[in-house]
Order: structure tokens, then C-alpha cells, then sequence
């Protein structure tokens, strides 16, 4: 009897072993992911991108231009206890994650989150130590300044933009809860920033900031499903967009990634540079002295990011006008249009199939090849610009790899091994 006993325990504890670990190790989570429609013109990605970049510095990271809420990827997920839909800009140039949100209790849309109608929502206090991970209004000489009393002294955040506007609330922890096709992931504390007075597109909630900071959705995430994520931005030209995933952890990919070491820049830790060592045109190397893609790990500057809330890419001045020559060069006069202003190289849509095909070899020896329509963007009907631009004189210094370049491609940040992995799937796994 006793030895029945035994046995009968034995096994319901095994059962209960087993339930536990299958319910806290699973390896990866997805987040559906799709380009926001419309999606920007030609134009306004050269005048957004350009405000963004020129909002950044080597000591602060670039600041979303979720204002604008198009020429962007958006996640899905879900906040609050009831958990509330928040579609949310899939930012790698920034760590905060941050909602707009409504002090109603009353909602008449669903282009906020309302905490009023949760349960779970506390704002930090102003002395709690995460508050010194965000930027606050009320910071001097460097130090946090708090409220002398202690009572009702909710931690508040201020993300300025560079077009005048801002985002400003309380940094705060909600439940967030993940979806899958077993049972929903209840995950409490997650920190995020409450923004009561923001301009943005209704379409947009906020921004999921990705970037390589203590306070961005990875770094959060690494505690359950470990320090890494990848993503595939679909083709924003097709109707009706292309639905992929962002991948929270690692999975076995059926993809053979090439991979190029993550370069880490101490002034700027936010960013994931990648290291470029030349660039061809039709597998001939272009005359670029390497020393112009060199990251400056004194002062900071210089060096290639991946940028997934930038939509066109930015290459070093010198760089850039190397490019523009040599693709002049081999497309046929006839087919080069004017296009508009800030816009250096365009041509008739029906000459598409005759461009060079452009590639960048990365260090470690991958070669990344995006397709053309990788870096040409429809400026008007029938006409297709170069989606290139020469990084400013006076903006960050750094070159941007943005996600029009990106698009296609599975794409791995591995921040354990402080690497990048890429291939081309055209997002159909």
C-alpha cells in the first residue's frame, strides 16, 4: 500500500515537473508584424528621415518619428489586465517602449491605451531607481530631481522631437500579455512609458523600441525567452500588406544566415553597427577608401547602423557620391529622369530590370545583396529615385542601413554573441 503511495506521487510529480517546464521554456514568441499603410512617398521619407536623423546625437539615441506614422513596421501585442490591443512601431534605433495614452475611462477608439480600465497599471515612483533609466523633464545638471514629498511623485518621462513636437507621460509596469496557440503568456511588471500628451498618428499606439539599452523590449524579453530576436519586414508595395512576425528569442530558422559581427560603440549603445568594408556594383568593387565606413570608437562617430524605424538608407558622403556616379554611369541616359528635389538619381520604372545590382561586403565576409527595388522607391508614377541619401554634415555621422534596404530578408540580432545573421526569404517562412 505504502509502496502504491509512493508511486502515485511520484508520478503526479513528474507530471507537475513536466507541465512546469513545458510552460516557462518555450524557446521563442512571435509578434505579428506589418508595414503600415499607406505607406510614405518618396518624399516624405526624405523629409521624416531626415528630421530623425538630425533629432539624434552620439549620446542619446535617435528619437522615433512615430509622429509621422507611415514608412514604418508596426507589432501587435497586448497590454493591461483586461489585456488591450497596442500596435506599436518596431523601433531598433531606440530602447523605450511607449504608448500613447487616455485618462478616459471611457473609450471611444482604439488609438490608446486607457489605464484607468486596468487593473494591473502602477507608474513607477519618482525615486524608484528605473526612473533614471528614462529622460525626464525635471532632470538638472544631470541628476533626477524628485518631488521633496514622496507621495503622489509618479515618475515622468520627456521624448522631445525634433520637429517641435513630444511625447510625455509616466513611466510605468503593466501586464503584458502574448497570445499563442496554446495559452496566453501572462508577463507582469513589464516597463513601458504611459504618454498622456503626444503627437502622433491615431493609427499609431507608440513605439517598441528595440535597441540594445536595459529598458528596450529585448533586453526585457531575454528573462523568458533568451537575448535575441529577428524579423522579416514584407514588401510594403503589396495590397494588402504582408503579414511576418517579430521573433522574441531564438528559433531554428530553415534559412542558412550569413553572419557579421555586432560593433559596440560606447558613446552611442543603443545602436547595432555592423562593420562595412566595401561596396560593388555588378561584383566590381567601387574606388571607396575603407577608412570612410570606419566606426571612430574615440569620438564616436562614423559607422553603418541597422535601422528598422528609418526608411531610407544613409550612406558616408564620400560613399554616396561614389554610388551615385557609378550607377549613372551604367544606366542608360535615356531611361535617368528628373525626379524630386533631394533626390540625385532617377529613372523611367520601365528601366528597372537594368539596374546594377548594389552589394555591401560586412566583416567576417558576408556579403549583403539587397535587389534593387531594395534601394529604389517610387517617387511617381513611372518613376523610380534612388533610395539612398548622403549622411548630412550636420547630422549623427553615421550611416544608416534603413528598412526599405531591409525588406525581404530575415534578419537575427544575436545579442549574446554580439553578432548579426541575415538572408534573403522574402519573408515566406
Amino acid at each position: 500500500m505504502v509502496t502504491l503511495f509512493f508511486f502515485f506521487f511520484f508520478l503526479l510529480l513528474l507530471l507537475f515537473l513536466s507541465s512546469s517546464v513545458s510552460s516557462h521554456s518555450q524557446p521563442y514568441f512571435k509578434l505579428p508584424l506589418t508595414a503600415n499603410t499607406p505607406f510614405i512617398s518618396a518624399t516624405e521619407a526624405l523629409i521624416h528621415d531626415s528630421l530623425r536623423l538630425s533629432s539624434s546625437s552620439l549620446t542619446a539615441p535617435i528619437v522615433s518619428a512615430a509622429s509621422s506614422g507611415a514608412g514604418h513596421y508596426v507589432a501587435s501585442l497586448h497590454l493591461g489586465t483586461p489585456p488591450q490591443l497596442l500596435r506599436l512601431v518596431a523601433d531598433t534605433g531606440s530602447d523605450l517602449v511607449w504608448s500613447r495614452c487616455s485618462p478616459s475611462s471611457r473609450p471611444r477608439s482604439s488609438s490608446a491605451f486607457f489605464p484607468r480600465l486596468s487593473s494591473s497599471f502602477s507608474p513607477f515612483h519618482c525615486y524608484d531607481s528605473s526612473c533614471r533609466l528614462v529622460p525626464h523633464p525635471h532632470r538638472r545638471k544631470g541628476k533626477l530631481s524628485c518631488p521633496r514629498s514622496r507621495l503622489h511623485s509618479p515618475c515622468r518621462f520627456l521624448y522631445s522631437y525634433s520637429d517641435g513636437s513630444a511625447s510625455s507621460g509616466f513611466f510605468s509596469r503593466e501586464t503584458l500579455t502574448l497570445t499563442s496557440s496554446t495559452r496566453p503568456i501572462r508577463i507582469p511588471s513589464f516597463r513601458f512609458g504611459c504618454a498622456f500628451n503626444v503627437t502622433a498618428d491615431r493609427s499609431i499606439h507608440g513605439v517598441l523600441g528595440l535597441g540594445r539599452g536595459p529598458i528596450s523590449f529585448p533586453s526585457f524579453a531575454a528573462l523568458r525567452f533568451g537575448n535575441s530576436f529577428s524579423y522579416c519586414l514584407g514588401d510594403y508595395a503589396l495590397s494588402p500588406p504582408l503579414t511576418s512576425f517579430l521573433v522574441i528569442g531564438r528559433r531554428n530558422s530553415t534559412a542558412a544566415l550569413r553572419y557579421t559581427p555586432l560593433l559596440s560603440n560606447p558613446l552611442s549603445p543603443t545602436y547595432y553597427y555592423v562593420g562595412v568594408v566595401s561596396a560593388s556594383l555588378n561584383g566590381k568593387v567601387l574606388p571607396i577608401d575603407p577608412a570612410v565606413w570606419a566606426l571612430d570608437r574615440a569620438t564616436g562617430a562614423g559607422g553603418v547602423v541597422v535601422d528598422s524605424g528609418t526608411t531610407l538608407s544613409f550612406l558616408p558622403a564620400a560613399a554616396y557620391r561614389c554610388v551615385v556616379r557609378a550607377l549613372a554611369k551604367r544606366l542608360p541616359r535615356a531611361a535617368q529622369l528628373p525626379g524630386p528635389a533631394g533626390f540625385d538619381l532617377c529613372l523611367n520604372a520601365s528601366a528597372a530590370a537594368r539596374i546594377p545590382s548594389l552589394a555591401f561586403r560586412l566583416r567576417g565576409g558576408a556579403e549583403f545583396a539587397p535587389p534593387p527595388l531594395n534601394y529604389f522607391i517610387e517617387a511617381a508614377e513611372g518613376v523610380k529615385c534612388l533610395a539612398l541619401q548622403p549622411v548630412a554634415a550636420d547630422g549623427p555621422g553615421f550611416g544608416v542601413i534603413g528598412n526599405l534596404m531591409q525588406q525581404g530578408f530575415a534578419i537575427e540580432f544575436d545579442r549574446v554573441a554580439g553578432r548579426l545573421g541575415f538572408a534573403w526569404t522574402g519573408c515566406a517562412e
